[in-house]
């Protein structure tokens, strides 16, 4: 980053004010900056959410993700601190729960292929170890009789991405960001090799820095001169909430069962998710996706079979070409990347409101993030 993008003061516009954007635009706010963010929607409408709220770092890591996985147990020794901090500014709570979460095997061919990605997980000295049958039915009783053994890993938690999204709103504004909901920005705008700012509706509204942080609508922000567009595209999740009884949950941990996942909230919500479909920015709700979705719920936890359906709905999470996210300096000076968090954008929320805003501020590209720029895309796109 140049000295221009290094002053005291400096004036930010965030392009998008989804918990990535917010998350941001609070830190930058606090810290001095000017801070303007445009959102096509309103706030935390868009994959924020639609999201369930894991924080899943250690479950989902697999070979060939260290770095993401890095990143995650970075983000995840933040939370704790991070939500206290935004409860209080914003004056509410944000379902932090910190029960963790179980992985479970419904078969023997369940058993065995956890069992082969738990070894690889303690390799990388994660926290989690294999629960007997009994052990399980311990801790959550209503699960089916013929559960034989989950993986239990004590420090992926959850919290509510929808109180989330409106805390941050409010610390963002609180803290002296201004926002711009159901404002589309057209392009970001750039001369002499560095960002001007962003066009909206015919008016450039100016900036030393811009923050591409529009989720899966990324790829749409053209910047203008033309420069490559971002490798990120929509990746449809329907998903579904059950009522259960708060005062009786027929669940109390994160559960991950094959084909689905059941996350429950403390006011008795029961939130089931999700597809994976490459099908663009399509809204359908359909029928075979839920009885998936619920057929998969319900063999772990048969009792869901009298919980009523609350909601359904279909969100976007934002895929990069290699399903990491895509955070640092972009092609124009002054322009900087935090998007392509695929389904780790709540989990990222609090490194990457750090790391971003440490680059804004002080030019500075956290050793977490050197090998997530998107760069990394370039001698593929120049072969294509």
């Amino acid at each position: 980053m140049s000295a221009r993008a290094l002053s005291s003061r400096p004036n930010v516009i965030i392009v998008g004010a989804g918990v990535i954007g917010l998350g941001i635009g609070w830190r930058l706010a606090q810290a001095g900056a000017t801070v303007t963010l445009f959102d096509k929607g309103t706030a935390g409408g868009g994959a924020s959410h639609a999201a369930a709220g894991m924080l899943a770092a250690c479950v989902e890591a697999e070979p060939g993700e260290q770095r993401l996985l890095a990143l995650g147990r970075a983000s995840q020794a933040l939370w704790p601190s991070f939500a206290a901090e935004l409860e209080q500014a914003a004056g509410a709570t944000i379902g932090l729960r910190r029960e963790g979460t179980l992985v479970a095997a419904l078969t023997e061919d369940d058993r065995a292929r956890l069992q082969h990605r738990l070894a690889f997980q303690r390799s990388l000295d994660l926290p989690v170890e294999w629960l007997s049958a009994a052990e399980v039915r311990k801790r959550e009783p209503h699960l089916a009789p013929g559960i034989v053994g989950s993986v239990w890993s004590p420090e992926d938690h959850q919290v509510d991405n929808r109180r989330l999204a409106a805390a941050l709103r409010v610390s963002a504004v609180g803290a002296g960001a201004t926002l711009h909901e159901q404002t589309a920005v057209d392009r970001i705008v750039h001369s002499g090799g560095h960002v001007d700012g962003v066009m909206v509706a015919g008016t450039v509204h100016r900036a030393d820095i811009v923050v591409l942080a529009a989720g899966a609508w990324s790829r749409d922000i053209e910047v203008a001169p033309p420069v490559a567009r971002l490798p990120v595209r929509p990746v449809k999740g329907q998903m579904l909430a059950l009522r259960m009884d708060p005062a009786a949950p027929l669940l109390r941990h994160v559960l991950r069962v094959p084909d689905a996942y059941l996350v429950p909230r403390h006011d008795g919500r029961l939130i089931v998710g999700a597809t994976v479909e490459e099908k663009g920015f399509n809204r359908d709700v359909t029928a075979g996706a839920h009885l998936a979705l619920l057929e998969a719920a319900w063999r772990a936890l048969p009792s869901i079979e009298e919980l009523p359906i609350d909601d359904m709905w279909v969100g976007f999470r934002p895929g990069s070409r290699d399903d990491a996210p895509i955070l640092g300096p972009g092609p124009v000076e002054g322009l900087i990347h935090a998007t392509g968090h695929y389904r780790n954008g709540i989990l990222l929320t609090p490194v990457t409101a750090r790391v971003i805003a440490d680059l804004v501020l002080h030019g500075a590209v956290d050793p977490l993030i050197q090998a997530l720029g998107a760069e990394r895309f370039r001698p593929r796109a120049a072969a294509e």
